[in-house]
């Protein structure tokens, strides 16, 4: 990725963040975080990666209330940003802190049951 496109895409993370959180009013997205933008090298799409918190079909539902906003979304990013092209918008779940939640519960584990063994 080339570092316009990074810029592009932090700028992207941060707008999207502030619409979701502060204009938004759906709320399946109320616990949604923006974790990621990627962009693609010609601006046309942008891939953005998403936290949500609760149950698989919480989860879900934030990415149907996302979806369901990607114009909303668009069009403000085209008010705010000086673009000449305002990507299509793609969201995609990111499960990177749930993996880290899992990884750090497991070697808690391994952690517990080493430890009663030396005694």
């Amino acid at each position: 990725m080339s570092q316009r496109t990074e810029r592009v895409g932090d700028q992207l993370r941060r707008e999207l963040s502030v619409l979701i959180q502060r204009e938004m009013r759906d709320p399946r997205v109320a616990l949604v975080t923006v974790t990621r933008v990627e962009v693609s090298s010609d601006f046309s799409h942008a891939s953005v990666h998403v936290s949500a918190l609760g149950s698989e079909d919480a989860r879900a539902l934030a990415l149907e209330g996302l979806e369901s906003a990607r114009g909303f979304l668009r069009r403000e990013l085209a008010r705010r940003l000086s673009l000449r092209v305002t990507p299509e918008l793609r969201f995609f779940l990111d499960r990177g802190a749930e993996h880290s939640q899992n990884i750090s519960a497991l070697l808690d584990r391994l952690h517990g049951e080493g430890g009663s063994h030396d005694s």
